[in-house]
């Protein structure tokens, strides 16, 4: 094994990037990327803190986040299972990383900046939902913008339905958990999980 250990070593190896990869990148929602934020309903947040890295998948049923200004995302912090692994990393190192993806469309936007976890009352109230609002909202200020090109979803084909892979196939939630211990119930869990998420989807 070869390993690679200085950035000139790795900067020799792969040679220089070309235009398009760096003209792309922004301080700003520009109005095309503006246009991408509005139209995903689904990104990855990653965060980082003193116990390591974290990365959630964070989704609406419409844009995932709200665009405040062109430096300035609101996402909010809709149900979930209460680890707040997120939240915990923000508030002791504010940097942050966000994936945005659209079904169908085989590019990604990629955010970098910083975050502060907000629980205004008149900002959680904004976004509320079937009677439900977030406990917080995370206000994410852009410290750069691009999109990533489309060769990775492309050859993992991920919106392709021919390659989709079956539920039956994967271990369920319960199983997962049941095989770490012997004594959680899986069987129940996932029976009861269907109406259980219908009732705390907001």
């Amino acid at each position: 094994m070869t390993i690679l250990t200085s950035l000139d070593e790795l900067h020799a190896h792969y040679g220089e990037p070309v235009e398009a990869s760096i003209i792309k990148e922004i301080g700003h929602l520009s109005a095309a990327y503006r246009t991408i934020v509005e139209a995903s309903p689904f990104c990855s947040l990653t965060t980082c803190g003193p116990e390591g890295l974290d990365c959630s998948p964070r989704g609406d049923d419409e844009a995932v986040v709200r665009i405040k200004d062109e430096k300035t995302l609101l996402m909010p912090d809709r149900r979930g299972n209460n680890r707040i692994d997120s939240l915990r990393n923000i508030v002791r190192d504010p940097r942050v990383s966000l994936m945005f993806m659209i079904p169908g469309w085989n590019n990604v936007l990629r955010i970098n900046g910083t975050a502060v976890v907000s629980v205004g009352q008149e900002l959680l109230a904004s976004f509320e939902k079937e009677g439900k609002q977030p406990r917080s909202v995370i206000v994410i200020t852009i410290d750069t913008a691009y999109f990533q090109c489309a060769r990775a979803i492309m050859r993992a084909r991920l919106w392709d339905p021919a390659v989709q892979v079956s539920k039956r196939d994967l271990p369920t939630p319960g199983s997962i958990m049941q095989e770490i211990s012997d004594s959680f119930d899986g069987k129940t869990y996932d029976e009861a999980w269907p109406g259980r998420a219908a009732k705390s989807m907001w």
